[in-house]
């Protein structure tokens, strides 16, 4: 059955594995990793455009692209096309600006392919699950947000996953879970990115016993959408789709500029806790669990988003009762 259209300015990712339970095996990764890299990396420069590393000193390097904007610069060339909108859409032309990571059939994934896995040599476990923590980095800073529609059970790796990108959605009867603890194998890669989703004593306690959870039991993880008791799999399956399609469209339609830069001040802001040096203003003694500081780095970062042409050009649509034009957007 095809997928829905997206907005022109969305793409799919395609989980291409369905008899296997689309199972992450070598091959799948590398695919995956190859469908992302060509979704990121700029037409214009040809170079992979990614969220920097989310570290607190880097936002130094973007106030100085921002305040000088000297495109000779090392800060200008290296963090320009995230900071300007009229340079992300000359970097970005063509690119996607919302990414939806989707499979097929009753498993969105299963994991690893244990059968592969049990075969390996040494040296090839170690590439696979380094590919593994490639391919999740490269979702977790890509600029563009990631929608996942979880359409069946994601397990393990596959938990991990659709945990790692930034918007996942399911029905809330959908299951999921860690069960390499059966199997003398703890989900220990998959692990990391489910217990930055949930708190982090569910998470353990999903590691330690391996039982499933339902997307009604994460709702703060995932994005759960209700359908009455006894509902047809038809009707399930439209309210599953018509919710994916609105959180797309809705998305699709904010400033992609603003959404990048602001999906890495995000997350750098969450890494803040308690005492910790900063490289960008010496090192600082936070008292208690680091809200203060946060709130301070944040500040700053706002004034980047502030002095956005995006940012401008939305605060005059909404004090002239209009439809915004983004300036990154095509």
């Amino acid at each position: 059955m095809p997928l829905p259209k997206l907005p022109p300015n969305a793409a799919y990712i395609h989980l291409n594995n369905p008899k296997k339970r689309n199972a992450l095996s070598l091959a799948v990764l590398q695919e995956l990793k190859n469908n992302l890299v060509q979704s990121l990396t700029s037409p214009t420069s040809g170079q992979l455009r990614i969220l920097p590393p989310f570290k607190q000193g880097i936002l130094a390097d973007l106030e100085h692209a921002v305040g000088k904007q000297n495109t000779d610069s090392d800060q200008w060339k290296k963090y320009g096309w995230l900071v300007n909108a009229s340079e992300w859409r000359r970097e970005r032309a063509g690119l996607p600006d919302v990414l939806v990571l989707r499979s097929e059939g009753p498993v969105f994934s299963s994991g690893h392919d244990l059968k592969e896995l049990s075969k390996m040599r040494s040296e090839d476990v170690k590439l696979l699950f380094a590919l593994c923590a490639e391919v999740m980095t490269l979702i977790r800073r890509s600029p563009a947000i990631v929608v996942c529609p979880i359409q069946g059970l994601a397990t393990a790796a596959g938990f991990q996953l659709a945990m790692t990108t930034d918007y996942p959605i399911s029905l809330a009867s959908t299951e999921f879970s860690l069960p390499g603890a059966k199997i003398g194998l703890p989900c220990t890669s998959p692990s990391t990115a489910v217990s930055r989703r949930l708190p982090p004593g569910q998470a353990y306690r999903l590691l330690a016993t391996a039982e499933p959870v339902t997307a009604a039991d994460i709702p703060g993880a995932v994005d759960a959408v209700h359908v009455p008791e006894g509902a047809h799999p038809q009707e399930k399956e439209a309210a599953f789709e018509s919710r994916v399609a609105s959180v797309i469209e809705r998305l699709a339609g904010m400033a992609a500029q603003p959404q990048g830069l602001g999906k890495w001040s995000y997350w750098t802001q969450l890494g803040i806790r308690g005492s910790a040096p900063d490289e960008a203003v010496g090192s600082v003694d936070v008292d208690g669990d680091g809200y203060e500081h946060a709130a301070s780095w944040a500040g700053r970062a706002m004034t980047l988003h502030a002095r956005s042409s995006d940012a401008r050009e939305g605060i005059d649509a909404f004090l002239s009762k209009r439809t915004p034009s983004w300036i990154s957007q095509f």
